[in-house]
């Protein structure tokens, strides 16, 4: 299932700048992290990923670590630009709740 939601991830953040009309850096950033979760998520090694390089212990500890700075994010870079703040925010948060309910460390993988 984890799986399923980081390929939706991807999609959503390409989607994003188009959605709510993010431009600039905002723009920029949200494409840019669209292209390090699909790495991410193509290289990891769980039932979605592809080339399966990277322990899915580690995609927990990734994961984890984004969402807190997404969060920090929102407050320092976008702090000037209110949808982009309230867009990581949430987005930030939504990261740390999928940590949240994952079992990283199963054999099967399982949100």
């Amino acid at each position: 299932m984890h799986g399923i939601i980081d390929y939706l991830v991807v999609i959503f953040l390409l989607a994003s700048p188009t959605i709510f009309g993010f431009t600039g850096l905002l723009a920029t950033f949200t494409y840019a992290l669209a292209i390090v979760h699909l790495l991410l998520t193509i290289f990891t090694d769980y039932n979605f990923g592809l080339i399966k390089v990277i322990p899915f212990t580690f995609h927990g500890t990734i994961e984890f670590i984004v969402g807190i700075a997404l969060i920090v994010i929102a407050y320092t870079l976008f702090n000037d630009n209110a949808q982009g703040k309230l867009f990581y925010v949430i987005f930030g948060t939504v990261v740390l709740l999928t940590w949240l309910v994952t079992i990283y460390h199963a054999k099967t993988v399982k949100v």
